[in-house]
């Protein structure tokens, strides 16, 4: 079965609605009043076909909202994908044809490919750290930075790049991290007070950086422990602790991994490694539209 992209964008409970209603929000920023330029060079009711094409190689992601801009934009342009999200695109790939108004497709165009070229870059990252460590039995996952007003998207593209998503957001797991120990006198204190009023379903991890922060963390039966920016022999020392103690307890491994550390860090035993990175540091994939085949003006 071919893979659904569309279906795996709105899995996390978001909806198509919600997301035209932010792509309208980005469209009224971009256009204002209107294409002045398109306005005035191109006359009216002029139809055209634009070519989608990729100028880098890497991993595609966000043709299904490359296709809800037009949409939006007009609805009678017609796209037409020739490539599908997760694809390994090659310099010259032509990802698309979209077919219609010229003032539309121009309105459209740098909102389209802004977020085809960042959610591209996104996967492509992802997948050079899902390749640095294929056959270890690890899950590489993202973390909460991400741009605002783009988590669902940006971590839509981690999981295209074969990534695993965090936590989206504050209020989805506890997580107790360094100002969180300090806020409330301790790692055992801030586990008891989340405990006691967080549901029997809900999960609670903490940020760890020494060994005795370990054994605190294990003694009052965290979920999940991070070992945060710890030398990789200290960390396996930490795991083993972890698993010796308690099995079930997930080993999360983040701080100082990048593509020349992140396989080492993987055979530290650890059972998911979170990279910042992936949504904040990447280069967008080169990406551009141009018109081909202009089909002129139809007759009145």
């Amino acid at each position: 079965m071919r893979y659904d992209a569309k279906a795996d964008l709105f899995a996390v409970g978001s909806s198509e609605h919600a997301l035209k209603e932010q792509i309208r929000a980005w469209l009224a920023e971009d256009i204002g009043a209107g294409d002045v330029t398109s306005w005035t060079t191109i006359p009216a009711g002029s139809q055209s076909k634009a070519v989608i094409h990729v100028k880098d190689n890497g991993i595609l992601a966000g043709m299904p909202i490359a296709r809800l801009v037009f949409e939006t934009v007009d609805p009678s342009l017609v796209f037409h994908a020739l490539a599908a999200d997760g694809d390994a695109v090659q310099r010259g790939t032509v990802l698309a044809e979209v077919e219609g108004s010229t003032h539309s497709l121009l309105t459209g165009e740098r909102l389209a490919l802004n977020l085809l070229q960042r959610l591209s870059g996104i996967a492509t990252k992802t997948r050079a750290f899902v390749d640095a460590i294929e056959g270890l039995p690890v899950r590489l996952a993202d973390t909460r930075k991400t741009t605002p007003g783009h988590r669902l998207l940006e971590k839509y593209a981690v999981r295209i790049g074969g990534g695993s998503n965090h936590r989206f957001g504050l209020y989805d797991a506890v997580m107790i991290k360094d100002n969180h120990i300090k806020g409330s006198g301790g790692i055992s204190a801030a586990v008891e007070a989340a405990r006691r009023q967080i549901p029997h379903t809900m999960k609670i991890e903490v940020e760890t950086e020494t060994l005795e922060q370990v054994e605190e963390a294990l003694a009052c039966a965290a979920d999940i422990i991070m070992l945060d920016n710890m030398p990789h022999e200290r960390m396996k020392e930490a795991r083993q602790r972890i698993k010796t103690h308690s099995p079930h307890v997930i080993v999360e491994a983040s701080g100082g991994v990048n593509l020349s550390t992140v396989r080492a860090i993987a055979e530290c035993g650890v059972d998911v490694i979170s990279v910042g990175g992936l949504t904040y540091s990447f280069d967008s994939l080169d990406i551009s539209l141009d018109l081909d085949g202009k089909k002129g003006v139809p007759e009145a």
